[in-house]
């Protein structure tokens, strides 16, 4: 019956009919999905102009259609994260991570780092991770392994600010600041008034004017307006700052000058840096400066203290990620040295940028290459004697959010500051927000070093015990007295140093130990036992071993007492203090390596020059002998031409303190 009702359908009309309607369905399908790559190609074009507002509509209205590629997905994940919006980013990043595993890595980062702008860390962390594994030696991936506590960091680090509205925010964005005279100077893209009312194809928004406004009670801002006619052009301008005589201003603009838009070789125009000067109330002399260029951009500036250095950013050739961080010196004829990347200590394979340098040497910049909660976040770093900038450290919150936090600007003396942010909650875009700084951030990781002395016989605290500090030079830091608990305390030292930590105390042998402080978050405790010396020394004992001291080591073909030799030899002197009538035979041996005679009279001068240490220190001379053998009392194998490790030859290389007389 099967075959018959196929049979009469083959030869039906209706099947001819249905062919024809199947027919038209693949072509409709055929026709719909060239639409649709049409459409996908004019999204393309857009966004390689970086107008991402019109590739972000065109390509959601392709998704929404039903046709998705992999290179349709990372462009409109990637529109948003340069949109610095997170949320949606988010999403078709999850998107692109569905349709397809052979993906970039620069994706997982992106994606991770979406994923905190919806506060998902636990899963940013686990494509972090992944991250991490397929892009080990990115700085960014090094730094998410070595900081996998950065949520508890960053949360040590909050609470620092009080954080309201700055009061001058509109619908629009606006964002960036400087001081000047009593005012803030700041960037907004609020309705200029004008009939053309130009728009940014990245943001949507019009183009960037400056605009000042008032500073009133408690850093609250108020009247705003244009800021200067001269220096606003019918491109973005922003982030000025300002010499302290308020007589020159360096800016960012879009590449143009005398009325002209200058682009690349892609035909896009960047950012440059330029630089005005007043004249009465008018700002005139408005010139690029000489390290600008058409290939790439250079913004947001900010002067040192003494205005010898100008701080940038810039993905100038060089730079180690989107966007790294810069200084140049300014001669004193105003022209300008080379530009100097500032490092992989502050800068990553991300973007780093808007940085400001505090009269403290701190320097405050936005990244989202360090560790942080989400977007771009603000972090500082200070800045040493020798102009080297220290750990970076994250804000914390709540300067900081999930969303891009930047361009972070403070009064060093009334602690009153502002800051950029996108995050919920603003009017618009970007807002600037108004701080106080109610405790400042400590950039150096420190923690407190303390201990216990006690006695190793009875377990029980020792008083009055002198407890010196040492650094890894054997330099004195420091000493205090243990009290009648047996603790002493050093205080606050830097994190991951070496130190070395000397005890005396009568009727003692003194003894030193060697600490290296922990990790931040934890203190650092040392529990240092003291012997006293042995009741029962007889003649022919070597006070080395006696009393478990360790070699008593010179430098290589040296014979100068050296000042970790010192620490040693102070417990032998100890011994000597306590017993007024005892004798030591100081001997000296080497190991076989150089001749005989030369090892011979390295030996010599060797125990020559420790028994001299010891009379300097107040024992009798003829309480004292001294002599080098060289290496004619080998204690192994290792002579002249036997191959043995440095071990074995260290074992020949020795100090033995014999006691001839009790």
């Amino acid at each position: 019956m099967k075959l018959n009702i196929l049979k009469f359908l083959k030869n039906n009309k209706v099947v001819r009919n249905y062919k024809k309607i199947f027919l038209l369905i693949v072509c409709f399908a055929s026709l719909s999905m060239y639409s649709q790559k049409v459409k996908e190609a004019k999204a393309d074009k857009s966004y390689d102009k970086f107008a991402y507002v019109d590739a972000i509509k065109t390509y959601e209205r392709v998704v929404a259609s039903g046709y998705k590629s992999q290179d349709l997905l990372q462009k409109l994940g990637n529109a948003y994260y340069f949109k610095a919006n997170l949320v949606k980013a988010a999403k078709w990043y999850g998107e692109l991570f569905a349709y397809s595993q052979n993906i970039d890595p620069e994706y997982y980062y992106r994606y991770a780092h979406s994923l905190k702008g919806v506060k998902d860390y636990a899963k940013a962390d686990e494509i972090m991770s992944k991250f991490n594994e397929l892009k080990g030696t990115d700085l960014r991936a090094k730094l998410a392994v070595s900081q996998k506590d950065y949520l508890a960091r960053i949360k040590k680090n909050s609470g620092r600010y009080n954080v309201e509205n700055a009061g001058i925010n509109t619908k629009y964005s606006d964002y960036g600041s400087s001081f000047y005279n009593n005012k803030v100077i700041f960037a907004s893209a609020r309705d200029t008034g004008s009939f053309a009312n130009r728009r940014h194809a990245w943001t949507g928004e019009r183009f960037t004017n400056l605009y000042q406004a008032d500073i009133i009670a408690e850093g609250s801002l108020t009247k705003s307006e244009k800021f200067s006619i001269k220096l606003n052009s019918r491109v973005n301008e922003s982030t000025p700052v300002f010499t302290k005589d308020g007589k020159t201003v360096y800016f960012t603009r879009n590449n143009y000058i005398n009325g002209k838009i200058g682009k690349d070789s892609e035909k896009t125009t960047l950012l440059k840096l330029y630089k005005a000067t007043l004249e009465g109330n008018k700002w005139i002399n408005v010139k690029e400066l000489p390290f600008n260029s058409n290939n790439y951009s250079v913004a947001h500036p900010s002067l040192s203290d003494d205005e010898h250095t100008l701080y940038f950013a810039s993905n100038m050739p060089g730079t180690l990620g989107q966007s790294d961080l810069y200084k140049i010196a300014i001669n004193a004829d105003g022209s300008f040295g080379a530009p100097v990347n500032l490092g992989n200590k502050i800068n990553t394979e991300g973007r780093e940028t808007f940085p400001m340098i505090t009269l403290d040497g701190e320097l405050y910049f936005a990244s989202d290459g360090h560790p942080g909660l989400g977007g771009l976040d603000i972090f500082v770093s200070k800045m040493d004697k020798e102009s080297n900038f220290g750990e970076v450290v994250n804000v914390g919150e709540p300067v900081n959010s999930s969303y891009d936090d930047f361009a972070f600007l403070i009064n060093d003396k009334t602690r009153y500051g502002y800051f950029t942010s996108n995050r919920l909650g603003g009017k618009g875009g970007d807002d600037i927000y108004k701080f106080k700084e109610i405790q400042k951030l400590i950039t150096k990781c420190e923690q407190n070093l303390s201990g216990l002395v006690t006695d190793n016989e009875t377990g029980l605290p020792l008083a009055d015990a002198k407890v010196i500090l040492l650094d890894s030079d054997f330099k004195t830091l420091k000493d205090v007295i243990s009290d009648k608990d047996g603790k002493f305390d050093f205080g606050l030292k830097g994190c991951k140093t070496v130190f070395y930590i000397k005890v005396e105390k009568l009727e003692f042998v003194p003894t030193q130990t060697k600490t290296i402080t922990i990790k931040e978050d934890e203190a650092s405790f040392v529990e240092i036992p003291l012997e006293k010396p042995s009741q029962i020394i007889k003649k022919g004992d070597d006070l080395m071993k006696k009393f478990n001291i360790t070699l008593i080591h010179f430098d290589l073909g040296k014979y100068n007492i050296r000042p970790d030799a010192e620490i040693e030899l102070s417990k032998i002197l100890h011994v000597l203090e306590q017993y007024p009538q005892m004798e030591v035979d100081i001997r000296s041996h080497t190991d076989s390596r150089q001749s005989a005679e030369k090892n011979r009279i390295l030996s010599q001068n060797r125990a020559s020059s420790t028994m001299e240490w010891f009379i300097k220190k107040g024992i009798a001379q003829n309480r004292l002998t001294a002599k080098g053998y060289g290496e004619s009392q080998l204690l192994n194998k290792c002579a002249d031409g036997v191959k043995c490790t440095e071990e074995e030859h260290q074992a020949n290389r020795r100090s033995e303190f014999i006691v001839t007389k009790i």
